[in-house]
């Protein structure tokens, strides 16, 4: 049975690391038909995902080896059937294999190319190598993230290699396919971390246009107060505030028992939020982090504990959203978003053996 809103779309993805993969985890997720093409085994291979990794999940692999003539011409029968091709290779490597987007798109003129690269196809920095943290550092995406006085520290691949990278190579695949069905024209889809990771900056953009805003960390509306932080608890957990508005601010104060001090008006100077800080430091060193939670959790103050993926897997709104799940004995997030019309299917297991190619050309005849 076919679920989801992408259900009959056909991708092929050139195996690799880190964002491409995830991207074509998440086409999936929602319905695509996802073949994975990997190459033979090497001694050579350096860090490599197991076939059975997580992001596999819901696709089909087989493999074939692109250095070779006959086998370069049996993806090229592949391209004729299917509606995208997603890859992260270094720019030029699909053309040196002789799979370069002019020679795919010839062959299928509605084929949707999607690449994925840190730097992009472009510029002086395109043939360099790098990663996740120098990606977001050089579009600016890294520099709030942290304390001030401290270095600056961004959750592992989160903000480069999944949200400036393969969300938006996933989004503009998606857009690109929208346009070939209208025109019955093909495109190259270029997308690079520092691009999705600079456009994600564009809030705190509209923020420092408005003044809320200022290039040292630690002094704006998100990195500085004491009402917008992570705290430690009795027993060495953390909670978080985000308690930004007045109103959510004032029922903060009452829930701490803290109304009546003139010291912690919202509205204090901002040379004073170090001292605020501290001070809430020490109220929450005061309870655990269950007690906080019992206190403020579901209420209006903006609060939530702070939770390694095994703790929130348990807690009672992800439970009742069915966010995690064990498959096959893995503990994995569910797709998202979600779908009224068109749900998507949980609980996909992971390619654990390859398919004979001929058996994909069968079910896209």
């Amino acid at each position: 049975m076919t679920f989801g809103p992408l259900a009959g779309l056909r991708v092929i993805e050139v195996a690799g690391i880190g964002p491409a993969p995830f991207c074509g985890m998440l086409l999936a997720d929602l319905g695509a038909d996802v073949v994975v093409v990997d190459r033979p085994p090497s001694s050579s291979d350096g860090f490599k995902l197991a076939p059975d990794t997580i992001i596999n999940r819901g696709k089909r692999m087989t493999t074939l080896d692109l250095k070779s003539d006959q086998d370069v011409g049996t993806f090229l029968k592949l391209i004729e059937n299917c509606d995208a091709l997603i890859e992260g290779m270094r720019p030029g490597v699909m053309e040196r294999l002789g799979l370069g987007p002019e020679v795919c798109i010839q062959r299928n003129a509605r084929l949707v190319y999607g690449r994925m690269t840190g730097w992009g196809q472009t510029g002086p920095l395109s043939q360099a190598a790098g990663h996740d943290i120098n990606y977001i550092a050089l579009s600016g995406a890294l520099w709030y993230s942290g304390q001030a006085g401290d270095a600056p520290m961004a959750p592992p691949s989160l903000i480069g290699d999944i949200g400036g990278g393969a969300l938006y190579l996933a989004v503009g695949v998606l857009a690109a396919v929208t346009n070939a069905k209208t025109t019955g024209k093909g495109q190259i889809v270029d997308a690079a971390i520092v691009d999705g990771s600079a456009h994600m900056t564009n809030l705190l953009l509209s923020l420092r246009a408005a003044g809320q805003f200022v290039e040292q960390r630690g002094e704006s509306l998100l990195d500085g107060p004491h009402w917008y932080a992570t705290y430690r608890c009795l027993d060495g957990h953390f909670v978080s505030l985000g308690s930004v508005e007045p109103k959510f601010y004032a029922l903060l104060l009452d829930k701490l028992g803290l109304t009546a001090d003139p010291d912690l008006d919202i509205a204090a100077d901002r040379t004073r939020w170090p001292d605020l800080r501290q001070r809430f430091s020490e109220v929450f060193a005061g309870k655990t982090r269950e007690e906080w939670c019992n206190l403020l959790e579901g209420t209006d103050a903006c609060f939530a504990p702070v939770l390694d993926p095994l703790e929130a897997s348990t807690h009672p709104h992800m439970v009742a959203r069915g966010v995690y799940q064990e498959v096959d004995g893995v503990l994995q997030a569910m797709p998202a978003p979600r779908f009224s019309a068109t749900p998507v299917s949980t609980g996909e297991s992971v390619p654990m053996r390859r398919l004979n190619v001929a058996s994909i050309f069968e079910s896209w005849a």
